[in-house]
């Protein structure tokens, strides 16, 4: 945006008087569009217009100078001058609730926000005739396009190629802070909602109604074996909300996985072992975060104290093989399109609930009913106790639903039941919009967490056969 000529006028913001700076376009402490500030008046300055005077003769001074008008008077009033001209003196008039301008100047609302209401700080004509009021024509907003008196170009309004519009006004330019030059709205962030469909697999995250941020991430992507076959790859991470940067350690986590994969599968890796290796891999680029913050130092002994850290889960499709990796708490759901077979969770959570079932200690009721349950005992960081990533490879013998998702979801739909109840009867065929329900579904429920979920839809004719296991 084109600087306005407004620094002298404006040495602080007219909405949180905070000191401003030469050049700022908008206010530092409160985000107050600057640019949206015209200058004062010059020709046409507001005035105060009063009732005439009870008892006065009946014919006064019209604004033309003519006999027979209405008397004005007041502080605003006109007041003759030698040659019988009439000269009239600013009275600036503002709303009962906005603070004064400098120089008189209207304020403005906040950037985003935005009234469907017409300006009451000029008082509407008297609907009753002959009450002696004065009618004043309906304010005008000011041109978004011209400022202190300086218009833009029509060309500079034209967005170049490629340019980010505004989400509000659906006019502006987005400058490179996320904010709109037009109407100062703030932009949301890239990774509050994200979507990706590529061939056979969709993935969906978003950021959920009560976090400031999305620390979710995914990786989806296909690839060929050596025989030339394909596989499919789906990878999710959730960064650990009480770690250090945790939305670049679950983005850098998923990156990571996905890359690994890409690059030992086509070689000819058998896709357990391919897993084995993205999650370290992921690992290792995590623990990279740590050694990159500035703040950590070796001489520190608790320099790996809140690291950045995540969890992952991931699956592979390849060769009629499901493979499935994780660490944490995110799961892998098998959904048959035949919904008369009992789906299956193919995951196990690395958890203290998980922890408690698997030693005997408490039922699984129990076990998640307390409100230890979801402290994680596995994650990828520089400050996880020891890596143990876990494998599992099946063979299906019918076609399915490979749902792979964080608890931003499964919180919602915690059993496999759960889980195949909410998924759409065609996300087999629409894998994307599968997805997109699923995490209306989290949404609807309440969107306490970060929600992403993949869907990787599993194609084998029905062979009669039962399905091969294996761990590691």
């Amino acid at each position: 945006m084109s600087q306005m000529h407004q620094e002298t006028a404006l040495s602080r913001c007219p909405n949180c008087e905070e000191p401003l700076e030469s050049g700022d376009l908008f206010c530092g402490a409160c985000g107050y569009d600057l640019s949206v500030v015209p200058a004062p008046p010059e020709d046409h300055p507001t005035i105060a217009m009063a009732a005439p005077v009870e008892g006065g003769p009946p014919g006064g001074t019209a604004l033309d100078g003519s006999p027979g008008g209405t008397t004005a008077s007041g502080p605003g009033a006109p007041t003759a001058a030698a040659s019988g001209s009439v000269e009239w003196s600013a009275a600036p008039v503002t709303g009962r609730s906005d603070p004064p301008a400098p120089g008189g100047a209207p304020v403005h609302a906040p950037a985003g926000v935005r009234f469907d209401r017409p300006n009451t700080s000029v008082p509407s004509p008297d609907p009753v005739p002959g009450s002696g009021d004065f009618e004043l024509a309906a304010p005008v907003a000011p041109d978004p396009r011209t400022s202190a008196g300086v218009a833009f170009p029509e060309a500079a309004l034209t967005p170049p190629d490629g340019t980010k519009l505004c989400v509000a006004c659906r006019a502006g330019h987005v400058d490179p802070d996320g904010y709109c030059e037009n109407c100062g709205h703030a932009q949301p962030r890239e990774r509050d909602h994200m979507e990706q469909e590529l061939g056979s697999v969709a993935a969906v995250s978003d950021r959920g109604l009560r976090h400031h941020r999305n620390e979710d991430s995914f990786a989806v992507s296909t690839t060929a074996l050596p025989d030339g076959s394909p596989a499919v790859v789906a990878i999710v991470c959730d960064g650990v909300s009480s770690a250090s940067r945790p939305d670049e350690a679950s983005a850098a986590a998923a990156i990571a996985a996905n890359e690994s994969l890409l690059e030992s599968l086509p070689r000819g890796a058998h896709p357990q072992q391919a897993m084995h290796e993205a999650i370290v891999a992921a690992a290792e680029s995590v623990n990279s975060l740590a050694r990159d913050d500035g703040r950590a130092r070796e001489h520190d002994p608790h320099h790996h104290q809140n690291a950045p850290a995540c969890t992952l889960v991931g699956a592979v499709m390849a060769g009629g093989l499901l493979v499935v990796g994780w660490v944490g708490d995110s799961r892998v759901y098998w959904v048959p399109d035949d919904r008369t077979t009992p789906p299956a969770r193919l995951t196990e959570d690395d958890s203290w609930a998980a922890q408690m079932v698997a030693t005997g200690l408490m039922n699984e009721a129990e076990a998640y009913a307390d409100e230890r349950a979801h402290a994680i005992t596995g994650w990828l960081g520089a400050d996880a106790y020891e890596l143990e990533p876990h494998t599992a490879s099946f063979k299906p013998d019918r076609p399915g639903l490979v749902v792979v998702c964080t608890d931003g979801l499964w919180n919602y739909a915690e059993s496999a039941a759960e889980m195949a109840a909410v998924v759409p009867p065609d996300a087999h065929e629409r894998p994307l919009h599968g997805a997109q329900v699923l995490v209306g579904h989290a949404l609807d429920g309440g969107g306490h967490d970060n929600v992403t979920v993949a869907l990787l839809p599993f194609a084998v004719p029905p062979q009669g056969a039962g399905s091969a296991y294996s761990t590691a």
